[in-house]
């Protein structure tokens, strides 16, 4: 890695000037452009606006973007793909499914098919996070030399540090153990050698927090100027994460209790933290990506559809053909039938729940289904206001007219009802929705806080933070035996089942299931073909009764809520494997247990200084967890 590390800090000598990329924390509505000077001037660790710029590029290459906007079909299998996987949607381009889809052959990973590390030696958001951290180590080792006042040194060290934070966080969450480079390295002389423990990690990023949440004490934002930067808030909600982490399977296998109390008392003060600075769940679940500025959100990623290059086509990505739209299986936005079957009925009882007030049909299996279900998975049939269309219904049979790339589910979450048709897509730079990434908000502070009161015995505290997001959902309270679903659970173990599918519910498309999956050590549990939904009319007869019509086509004005209705039309719904064009059906989903922790790729190793392989991996001796 000696070379590689030449190769990245001679190249990040531009960084401290560069200006591709713009801010992803200022205004929606304008930003500032500074000349790239040609190299590093020592000055700008004391000019407040060029230090601006080298902390908005930061942000620009850091901060995690809207889903599936930053890669393509050459390295799905690789640096984004394996990161995305889960049960909960058909991104098909991971694991032992993107080799078969990109025409390989069909083994299992090989030592050097993930590159989330390093994979292309440049300052482009995603290529490699060495890059990134050396931009935060030049900050944090410089600018305490400058001469700016102290305050103002303390507003940019305490984002610097919360930003290295979240690096190194994504990182040990692949690996387990990372080389640290906590210096601005010189390239002829790198100190930076072998892999750290997975503790050593920890201990780093909780120390990188500590310091962030210090310095960032008095600092406030307003939505005007701030928008997207980190604050004290965010630093104590992502040091509770982190701490919930190292508590969890993947990183304590032997459940050590006393991480779990340590990782209780991170997670209450962030939560308390949380109301204190007036955060609230928003009203309306289906709203939570359109309410800008979101009162639950605690770490965005700012987008605008008038600022060129600020834009994303999520948008475009999740809608229909009739609006627009493209969807399309390579983007994740469609779910699985484990996504489907993982939303409660109305009562918050499971469907497998025989005495619930709600009895589940697989037939119409959206009848009487937490709210959360309609707000975010459009079916055939269902209502999904688009292109100021209020009353408009989205048909997803085989054929079904005035569609094309025709799917049985399609994800509701990420459009806006107002936006025109032709607005839908994010071209030449512009357009879109513009709707804000929330990486983090309160909800899953609430989760995470009901995930430690769990382990360590509070069963209340557990099912109060789950009973305010299922109030927040419209699930029924019902009789007190009831309780909004909660009442059967009596166990830690029934208690930790819940938690972990109501954050599939609630955090569905949120790019969060790979990392529960890992965290909790059951992604190698799931077995078998990932299924999605197909709808078919009955015949040829129900098609055309369907269809007839010129203005008002009938299939507008059947209740197929009711199971007769729907019967005489169509045919029961059918659970069929995932297909990709031109490659067939998907293999079925299979993580072997050595991927909780990945290895490096050979080019990282052979590279560098003592850069073991992983356990688990050919020629592995590195264990993320020996201490």
């Amino acid at each position: 890695m000696l070379k590689q590390y030449k190769s990245i800090l001679k190249k990040s000598l531009f960084v401290l000037s560069m200006a591709a990329g713009l801010s992803a924390c200022v205004n929606k509505d304008e930003f500032f452009v500074l000349p790239d000077r040609g190299g590093i001037d020592a000055a700008i660790w004391s000019t407040e606006g060029a230090l601006d710029m080298h902390l908005n590029r930061a942000y620009d290459v850091i901060m995690p973007m809207f889903l599936y906007e930053n890669f393509n079909t050459n390295n799905m299998n690789g640096r984004y793909g394996v990161h995305y996987a889960s049960d909960e949607n058909a991104f098909p381009l991971t694991d032992e499914m993107a080799r078969k889809a990109l025409g390989l052959q069909v083994p299992p990973l090989n030592n050097n098919d993930v590159r989330f590390a390093g994979n292309v030696y440049t300052v482009n958001a995603g290529n490699n996070k060495y890059m990134d951290i050396s931009r935060c180590n030049n900050a944090i080792k410089y600018i305490p030399e400058g001469t700016l006042p102290q305050a103002t040194k303390d507003r940019f060290l305490g984002q610097y540090y919360a930003l290295r934070a979240m690096v190194y966080f994504d990182l040990v969450k692949v690996y387990g153990g990372v080389p640290l480079v906590l210096e601005p390295q010189d390239p002829e002389n790198v100190t930076a050698r072998g892999r750290a423990s997975a503790k050593e990690c920890f201990n780093v990023i909780v120390s990188d927090l500590d310091s962030a949440m210090s310095k960032l004490r008095n600092v406030t934002w307003d939505d005007g100027t701030g928008r997207g930067r980190l604050d004290r808030l965010a630093a104590a909600c992502l040091k509770a994460k982190v701490l919930l982490y190292w508590a969890s399977p993947q990183f304590n296998p032997q459940n050590d209790q006393s991480r779990w109390t340590t990782a209780l008392e991170a997670n209450k003060a962030a939560y308390q933290m949380a109301l204190d600075g007036q955060k609230r769940l928003v009203t309306n679940y289906a709203d939570i990506f359109r309410v800008e500025p979101n009162p639950e959100a605690i770490i965005v990623r700012p987008y605008s559809e008038t600022i060129e290059r600020r834009g994303h086509d999520a948008e475009a990505r999740s809608r229909p053909s009739s609006e627009s739209g493209g969807a399309s299986p390579y983007v994740g936005y469609r779910a699985t039938t484990r996504l489907v079957d993982a939303y409660p009925m109305k009562d918050g009882n499971p469907i497998s729940v025989a005495n619930g007030k709600y009895t589940y049909d697989p037939v119409v299996f959206w009848v009487n289904r937490d709210p959360r279900f309609e707000a975010t998975i459009a079916y055939n049939g269902s209502v999904w206001p688009l292109s100021g269309k209020t009353n408009r219904r989205q048909w997803t049979y085989n054929s079904a007219a005035d569609e094309t790339n025709i799917m049985g589910l399609y994800c509701k979450r990420f459009t806006r009802p107002g936006l025109a048709a032709g607005s839908a897509r994010y071209q030449n730079n512009l357009g879109g929705n513009g709707m804000d990434w929330i990486e983090l908000r309160l909800a899953e502070v609430m989760l995470n806080l009901a995930d430690c009161a769990n382990e360590t015995g509070d069963m209340n505290l557990a099912k109060d933070m789950v009973r305010q997001i299922r109030i927040r959902a419209g699930i029924e309270q019902g009789d007190a035996a009831n309780d909004y679903g909660l009442g059967r659970i009596a166990s830690v173990s029934d208690m930790r089942d819940l938690i972990l599918n109501e954050r599939m519910v609630e955090f569905a498309f949120e790019n969060k299931r790979n990392a529960d999956l890992r965290r909790t050590r059951r992604m190698h549990l799931l077995s078998g073909d990932l299924e999605s939904i197909e709808f078919t009319v009955k015949d040829a007869a129900a098609k055309n009764a369907l269809e007839a019509g010129t203005t008002t086509r009938f299939r507008e004005s059947l209740n197929l809520n009711d199971k007769a209705t729907y019967l005489q039309y169509f045919n029961p719904p059918a659970r069929v494997k995932f297909t990709v064009s031109g490659v067939g059906a998907l293999l079925p989903y299979s993580v072997p247990q050595e991927h909780y922790f990945y290895t490096f790729n050979d080019d990282f190793v052979n590279r560098g200084v003592n850069i073991q392989p992983t356990v688990g991996w050919p020629g592995g001796t590195f264990d993320p967890l020996a201490e």
